[in-house]
């Protein structure tokens, strides 16, 4: 069915459908390679990486995160190719992306033949360990190590976590490196751990992209006491590696996986959705804070890893090692990075592929004539704020901008991050585009689907 926006009533449109559906600035300074090699990858979950005082973020202190920025390299254009956490997770881990890993929508396992960093490290003489979520299968691609400690059920209202597992682990064997996967909850929903009484909803300035009234800013306080403690969840990690007696000799990786879980985060091709917080601190690094604006995926990390211990880095990987910008040798590694959406069974079809570079975004909307609908957004969450913006957007015209813009998509959408980087002005709309660019950024989107074997909608079916 075509919908033209000029004609549509907001409020009765979404109350029907849902009826009817249930910082830059110091250079990298050049490193020392060493060969004493641990690995320490701290994952969050559903993390918005503006939050962060490190990214910038006003609303709340992240001291831990941010310690670790002071110390290490803070990426400032990592993205995840899927804005959901079992494909994120997936590429993470195989250094694939999703239609070559299998992981092409939430909830799906592996292609059974593939293998992943616990496979890699393994032979190369790693003990290689995972505690907190999971989100994998089936077991054989990820043999894990599975270590006490952090909570594994995303959803669970409670993340209790305790160190302990994780220190045994890393002095278990002082004559083996280790490599250790520390995968939090937080601030996965459903944002009942920490104290949201220690913020003022009233005093937060939120991102341009959320409707700003009363529900949404309780909402958000609430997603923000859990980032507080993740924050303390990772300084007591750090502690404990520092009480092991490895700090000095460990690589640290802090990742963001994809964004939260508002409209036009995650589940989504924009960048509130795909872009990351990342990370990464060498043992020898100085205090000096170093940023790098280089173009990576996560699917570049098992690469980087790899390539960091000496490892043989595996032909067919879609991922590209980026080791030399974090030894100061390179200021570029890729020219365009790719997204992908599948909606289902987080929703109903929705089929979304994304590229971009420096400074544009291409989104293609592989379904435009439907609607998109989220079952979490528009159905199970339990904080019920995206009905205050259907509420609203019968009187208010900013609150019936983002909720058209949430669920009516048109087939392309081109933005300049650099200029808008919350991607609030369509410049195909707004008439405002060089056509020549949009063919070349199309074309190469399209090249790239050719090479993963990605038939597009197809995809995205019952």
């Amino acid at each position: 069915m075509k919908i033209k926006k000029q004609r549509i009533c907001v409020f009765g449109l979404v109350f029907l459908y849902l009826v009817c559906q249930g910082n830059s600035g110091f250079a990298i300074p050049i490193l020392k390679k060493i060969n004493n090699k641990n690995i320490l990858v701290f994952i969050a979950d559903d993390l918005a990486w503006n939050e962060l005082g490190c990214y910038g973020g006003k609303n709340i202190l992240t001291p831990n995160i941010d310690q670790l920025a002071q110390n290490g390299i803070l990426f400032n254009q990592m993205y995840s190719s899927t804005t959901m956490c079992c494909p994120t997770r997936a590429s993470i881990y195989t250094g694939l992306f999703p239609m070559h890993h299998g992981v092409v929508r939430n909830h799906a396992s592996s292609n059974p033949n593939i293998k992943s960093v616990a496979h890699y490290l393994n032979d190369s003489g790693f003990r290689v360990g995972l505690t907190g979520k999971t989100h994998f299968s089936p077991q054989t691609v990820y043999p894990f190590q599975i270590v006490d400690g952090f909570e594994p059920n995303c959803v669970s209202n409670t993340a209790d976590y305790s160190t302990d597992g994780i220190l045994n682990f890393m002095t278990q064997n002082k004559n083996q490196p280790f490599c250790l996967y520390v995968c939090s909850t937080n601030p996965h929903v459903p944002w009942s751990v920490g104290d949201p009484s220690t913020i003022n909803p009233n005093e937060l300035k939120l991102p341009p992209v959320l409707l700003d009234n009363s529900e949404t800013r309780l909402a958000f306080s609430k997603y923000l006491a859990e980032i507080k403690s993740l924050d303390q969840q990772f300084g007591d990690v750090i502690l404990a590696l520092k009480q092991s007696g490895e700090y000095d000799n460990t690589m640290i990786v802090f990742c963001g996986e994809q964004g939260p879980q508002f409209p036009g985060g995650k589940w989504t091709c924009w960048d509130y959705g795909q872009k990351s917080a990342c990370i990464i601190k060498l043992p020898n690094s100085n205090n000096k804070i170093a940023t790098t604006d280089v173009l990576v995926q996560y699917e570049d990390l098992l690469p980087t890893i790899l390539d960091y211990t000496d490892g043989t880095i595996p032909e067919g990987l879609d991922g590209v090692s980026f080791l030399p910008v974090l030894y100061g040798e390179k200021k570029i590694h890729r020219e365009w990075v790719f997204g992908i959406h599948n909606n289902i069974p987080e929703g109903t079809p929705y089929a979304i592929r994304s590229i971009r570079n420096n400074q544009f975004k291409l989104i293609v909307n592989l379904n435009p004539d439907l609607l998109y609908y989220e079952k979490h957004l528009m159905g199970l969450d339990k904080e019920k704020y995206w009905y205050s913006w259907v509420r609203d957007a019968r009187l208010n015209t900013d609150a019936s901008s983002l909720v058209m813009r949430y669920i009516i998509r048109p087939e392309l959408e081109l933005y300049d991050i650099k200029n808008d980087p919350w991607e609030l002005t369509n410049l195909i709309e707004a008439g405002n585009f060089n056509m020549t660019l949009v063919e070349e950024m199309k074309s190469r989107l399209m090249l790239w689907m050719e090479e993963q074997g990605d038939t597009g909608s197809d995809i995205d079916t019952e």
